[in-house]
């Protein structure tokens, strides 16, 4: 149910416009002058407002305007005397969405809000989607709830008894565990199956912003808050009301945006940066870290009383080495999404290649096997290949310690950079060929293109560019790629 906030200094008109929208069955709210409204909207903001033009101290006009300041989506209608009616066109220019004309009639009032809230629905799920876009899908499986996790190990089952446990609750949530064991996943299944499931949900990097950038990022900022704030921007709190909030590798930020965060957990209100207006949000937090938060605390890191105001749900993802049963699922999951995304029949997985992916030990954990089945792909997809077999993985799986070194004392040493890969199979290749010659083939793949090719191989452009080069002053690879 949608609530108004009638805004009118004089009582008989004020209550004759909230029975009107009580019978028309919203939830009115009703203010006698514009300080008043501004408090409560503050406080729980309302879904419209309708205020009268002319009011003693702060106008209607002024009214709009510090409303369009908070919430440039809040829908704000004017009512105003045939005479005024060039002033309330004043207002719209201020910011109020439309205006009615006294004596009116309590349909046309009632159709008026209805547009308002419309289009305020449409603008909000705009800006959803908008700060959402950034953020890569690449790595959260389809569906939703649970059926985001894949796995079937006891591990994996105990995680989601945790979900179903914590979803339920307004509490906040902290989720812990290694990098790249799928705490993003696992916070998006919470939202799922929690009573915000229908609001936003948005995600901010904490540990890939600088400290003024994250600030501004979180809780907006006004226009001309500093060099280069040429419009106002609502931040991701704001943009994230009645919905859930994830602050990823929440360990990383600074000591000034932990207080800032405190503060909005507590007191669930916060302002723009450059504004000392008080903004009002109803917002779950689900924060994750990949470091020990009490040696942070031990170690002057982090607040012990914000860790206590994000630690009220807990729940542990264990790392992928820890539950090895569930890496021949995953694989499947990834290899049935990369060949979809890339126009082809799904590959199979010969005994060997599984065996390999299975006896791994990934630090990298689950990111680093999505990574490896988006690279067999394309290599497999170029190949011609219809199975993934273990000489194309298997030199990908070197950095489990002791694995190389085994493999290096079966063979002797080849002549080209010290470095030797062998398949089990009696093929012996450097692999610095090995690197190259992937690199090279994924670049074909995408046409060129760096970004993808990064991507795909699970580094850096800056890093595949760096190497392309030496290559090209090595004359070991085409001048043109």
């Amino acid at each position: 149910m949608s609530t108004v906030l009638v805004v009118d200094d004089k009582e008989m008109m004020r209550d004759s416009v909230a029975q009107t929208l009580r019978r028309a069955g919203f939830e009115v709210a009703v203010a006698a002058d514009g300080p008043t409204a501004l408090g409560m909207i503050a406080q729980k903001r309302p879904d419209a407002i309708v205020t009268d033009l002319k009011m003693p101290g702060m106008s209607g006009i002024e009214l709009v305007e510090k409303i369009a300041q908070i919430d440039d989506t809040l829908p704000s209608i004017v009512m105003t005397a045939f005479g005024t009616i060039e002033t309330a066109v004043e207002a719209m220019k201020r910011g109020a969405f439309d205006y009615v004309t006294k004596p009116f009639e309590g349909d046309e009032l009632i159709i008026t809000i209805k547009r308002g809230l419309r289009q305020s629905k449409l603008a909000r799920e705009n800006a959803v989607l908008r700060a959402g876009a950034a953020r890569a899908e690449a790595s959260v499986p389809s569906g939703g709830g649970l059926d985001r996790l894949v796995g079937v190990s006891p591990q994996m089952d105990d995680v989601k008894a945790q979900i179903e446990a914590v979803a339920a609750s307004q509490g906040n949530v902290l989720i812990t565990g290694e990098s790249g064991t799928g705490k993003e996943v696992v916070a998006r299944a919470v939202h799922d199956l929690s009573p915000r499931s229908g609001g936003a949900f948005l995600a901010v990097n904490c540990a890939a912003l600088s400290e003024s950038l994250l600030e501004s990022e979180l809780f907006g900022h006004e226009r001309g808050a500093f060099t280069g704030a040429d419009k106002l921007r609502k931040g991701r709190f704001e943009l994230a009301d009645g919905g859930t909030l994830l602050l990823d590798e929440v360990s990383e930020v600074s000591p000034h945006i932990q207080a800032k965060l405190l503060r909005v957990l507590q007191e669930r209100a916060f302002e723009r940066v450059g504004s000392s207006l008080t903004i009002g949000v109803d917002v779950r937090v689900v924060a994750t870290s990949n470091r020990d938060l009490t040696a942070s605390i031990e170690a002057g890191d982090f607040r012990g009383d914000l860790f206590y105001r994000l630690n009220v749900l807990p729940v542990h993802l264990p790392p992928l080495r820890a539950r090895r049963g569930d890496v021949g699922p995953l694989a499947e999951h990834f290899i049935g999404r990369f060949c979809a995304r890339e126009g082809r029949e799904a590959l199979g997985w010969t005994d060997a290649a599984m065996d390999s992916l299975e006896r791994y030990a990934w630090p990298g954990n689950v990111r680093e096997l999505q990574n490896i089945c988006e690279r067999a792909v394309v290599l497999a997809t170029a190949r011609g290949a219809s199975r993934i077999d273990a000489p194309l993985i298997d030199p990908w799986l070197r950095s489990e310690p002791g694995r190389l070194d085994a493999a290096l004392a079966e063979v002797k040493p080849a002549p080209v950079n010290g470095a030797v890969y062998t398949n089990g199979h009696g093929s012996i290749r450097p692999l610095a060929d090995i690197e190259r010659e992937t690199i090279v083939t994924t670049l074909h793949h995408f046409n060129g293109h760096r970004q993808k090719t990064a991507r795909a191989l699970g580094i850096g452009v800056r890093t595949l560019g760096l190497k392309l080069k030496k290559w090209k002053e090595e004359q070991l690879v085409p001048a043109t790629l």
